[in-house]
């Protein structure tokens, strides 16, 4: 990531990329178009704001994760479907 793109971003911004980087159901499209940060962006993020251990941790949840990348996604048969967690419990 340039340290320029690093140093536009805030606090409150860094904290809420790390955040959508933890979620399974945001990929990185998302982050791109909100922050303007390529995955390997959100990857050197991650790895200066976290200690050594989560982002091991990060790195082996989020590596081939379908729903992390919109194109791999897309070729899944829910590919077809909106993009929406839905729990068991949940009617409709």
């Amino acid at each position: 990531m340039s340290d320029s793109k690093n140093n536009e971003l805030t606090r409150g911004e860094i904290d809420r990329i790390i955040m959508m980087a933890w979620e399974d159901r945001t990929s990185f499209d998302a982050i791109r178009t909100q922050f303007g940060l390529s995955p390997g962006d959100v990857i050197k993020l991650m790895r200066s704001e976290m200690t050594a251990n989560s982002f091991k941790m990060w790195r082996k949840r989020t590596h081939g994760r379908t729903t992390k990348h919109e194109a791999k996604f897309a070729e899944t048969d829910a590919g077809d479907e909106p993009r929406r967690f839905r729990a068991k419990s949940q009617r409709g």
